[in-house]
């Protein structure tokens, strides 16, 4: 008995040293193929393949929102792809798998970043905004809202071919065999791959300037990697691709388009000019409000219920649209400057020592005492720098108020609110203060915000949401906006004040689902239209002492407020591309080459803005045709006057 259990031990051992030899054959098998794999150019071709999903699943969550991704954009993103494989097959062994993957990360990293930022801003990234790194902090600080699960799809393969190279101790052999049709096959490869590149690019980069303003269709008609060659080219030459080169000649067009804008949209229904001469002003940039939280409610409790307040008993404007898909710093450029900020901060951080006729001088020349209130440092934005620029008479930044109550790391409306009256009554009368506001900025948690209860609002279902806390954070800042006022009328400053309140920049993504889930509870039959106007508009009021209740419907924008100022106040206006709110102008335009009228919304195409459907232009009658390529040739002038003006600095040649 025992010889048979001593055979039955030897056979199980026996048995056990070839299931082990057969996995190492087989594992050694698996290695050398791996190995094969990796070492070839079908690696190259695979990586091609995968790099092409990847840039079709960016146009599934980017561009496919407005629309069905054209076969241009498929073509032409296979061409970039082989063009790609074609130049790395010609590497040596080595240096090809190298660079393969170094390839895979950099274009799978600017598609991630690109989407991510797509999400934020509704915009894609440039190489200028480089310059913005340095506050890379507050930018990461809004990754969390923005990212989701899918967006590792970027980077899965990355991770999977390195760790399975790493575990198996795949080499990447130096050399390979190499026969002279391999070698001539990789030469002509290489050759075509770069020739084509060359005529592609330069394609693409002429088809990038003739949509220069527009990136979504930059996109569309030469792919993402179109659009970032003609950005990297623009960087360049950025000089070069401008209109105007001299202030002259500029300004002789500036006063044909002016005096065209007198004469068709002269007429004003209101007859307010010279109503706040001598009057004191404030200008009031709210962080994030968007104009559909207005008169809206969230289980029976108002929104914003101060700022509904002031709207009902002063001037509504319920169509303020934002210049740019972008940043506070944008928003502040246009309404100072009342051109077209540059966008992603690029006026202030790039442009900064420009000259501009701004709000700050013309009241300065009038005699007011002028301010510039924040409760952030002096370099973020660059505002110490861009402020002394304008001339503001007093530069209030986060250096100069009491450290009480931090709000994401800014102080706090309240108390940025209540220490800046006690700066402002000191002022000598008149005074013009421009305030900007933060609490209500990304990622909307109030964190370090002292007595939760003011927040005054029950979110229910949307508690600990992206969409949740930014109800939370627009209703403390509503607060807070209450808080202003009544300190202006304890201190006897409200009767006899001009006050224009405005939010800055949307504060949700175009398509959040909670908030769009939201917006169908007032409008059910919710187009593409509606939620890309919901997007632009921000909440606006103006009060103007003895004017009641009015409300303006029709579209105005950032560009408007430095005219309407100079129209209220009667202040010398010597160069603005917006103009006085009051007028019958019924249509603005936004820096990425969109237009909103009364009736008409432009984004590539013609909408009809009541039913959200595309015009059949073959159809209209010449009369709205006419209409509408007036709208469009306005536009562009107005761009092209901005651009010539901040890239070549034409008002410092006046």
């Amino acid at each position: 008995g025992c010889n048979i259990d001593m055979q039955k031990m030897l056979e199980k051992e026996k048995m056990k040293n070839e299931e082990q030899i057969d996995t190492k054959i087989h594992n050694k098998k698996d290695k050398e193929l791996l190995s094969k794999f990796v070492n070839s150019i079908w690696f190259v071709v695979i990586t091609g393949i995968l790099l092409f999903m990847k840039t079709m699943f960016f146009y599934n969550n980017t561009i496919s929102n407005s629309g069905k991704i054209e076969m241009q954009t498929i073509l032409g993103t296979i061409g970039f792809t082989v063009i790609l494989v074609c130049i790395l097959i010609i590497l040596p062994n080595r240096a090809r798998i190298i660079t393969t993957l170094t390839s895979n990360f950099i274009v799978s990293l600017v598609l991630f970043g690109d989407n991510i930022y797509y999400i934020y801003s509704n915009s894609f990234l440039s190489i200028a905004q480089i310059t913005n790194l340095q506050y890379g902090e507050e930018i990461l600080s809004t990754l969390p809202a923005v990212f989701e699960i899918k967006h590792l799809l970027y980077f899965v393969d990355i991770i999977l071919i390195i760790a399975t190279c790493k575990l198996m101790k795949i080499k990447f052999q130096k050399k390979e065999n190499k026969t002279k049709k391999k070698v001539l096959a990789k030469a002509i490869s290489g050759i075509v791959g770069i020739v084509v590149f060359c005529i592609v690019g330069a394609k693409y980069v002429e088809k990038g300037k003739e949509k220069s303003y527009n990136k979504d269709m930059q996109i569309r008609e030469s792919t993402i990697w179109g659009y970032h060659i003609y950005d990297i080219e623009n960087l360049l030459t950025q000089k070069k691709h401008t209109k105007y080169k001299s202030y002259s000649k500029m300004e002789a067009d500036y006063e044909k388009l002016k005096e065209e804008y007198n004469d068709r949209y002269g007429k004003e229904k209101y007859d307010f000019k010279g109503i706040s001469k001598n009057s004191n002003v404030i200008v009031l940039q709210l962080e994030s409000i968007q104009e559909f939280v207005i008169n809206k409610t969230i289980n029976g409790e108002q929104i914003t219920p101060n700022l509904n307040k002031f709207l009902s008993e002063n001037i509504e404007i319920s169509n303020m649209n934002m210049q740019s898909y972008s940043t506070t710093a944008d928003s502040e450029h246009s309404s100072i400057t009342s051109i077209y900020p540059m966008e992603n901060g690029m006026s202030y951080s790039k442009f900064y020592t420009n000259t501009y006729d701004n709000l700050f001088e013309m009241f300065n020349n009038a005699n007011y005492t002028t301010s510039y209130m924040h409760g952030n440092e002096a370099k973020f934005w660059n505002r110490g720098n861009v402020y002394s620029k304008f001339g503001v008479q007093n530069i209030e930044l986060k250096d100069k108020f009491d450290d009480i109550e931090y709000i994401n790391g800014f102080m706090s409306d309240e108390i940025l609110y209540r220490q800046g009256i006690e700066k402002i009554k000191k002022y000598q009368n008149p005074f013009m203060s421009f305030i900007v506001s933060a609490s209500s900025h990304t990622p909307f948690e109030l964190e370090g915000l002292q007595d939760r209860n003011k927040v005054r609002i029950d979110v229910g279902k949307y508690k600990g949401t992206y969409f949740g806390n930014y109800l939370e954070a627009v209703n403390y800042a509503d607060y807070a906006f209450g808080v202003l006022l009544e300190e202006l009328k304890q201190e006897g400053l409200y009767d006899d004040t001009t006050i224009l309140v405005f939010g800055d920049h949307n504060g949700i993504n175009m398509y959040n689902e909670e908030m769009l889930e939201f917006l169908k509870q007032y409008n059910p039959d919710l187009t593409d239209v509606d939620i890309k106007l919901n997007y632009t508009k921000v909440a606006c009021g103006l009060k103007i002492p003895g004017v009641p209740h009015i409300k303006i419907e029709k579209p105005v924008s950032k560009l408007d407020i430095k005219p309407t100022l100079a129209y209220l106040c009667d202040l010398e206006d010597k160069f603005s591309l917006g103009t006085n709110m009051f007028g019958s102008k019924e249509f603005v335009s936004l820096n990425n080459e969109r237009i909103i009228t009364n009736r008409y919304y432009y984004d590539e195409n013609w909408y009809d803005i009541k039913t959200g459907n595309q015009l059949d232009m073959e159809s209209l009658d010449n009369d709205t045709k006419e209409l509408l390529e007036r709208y469009y040739n306005f536009m562009k002038k107005e761009l092209e006057i901005s651009n010539s003006v901040t890239i070549n600095n034409l008002l410092a040649q006046n």
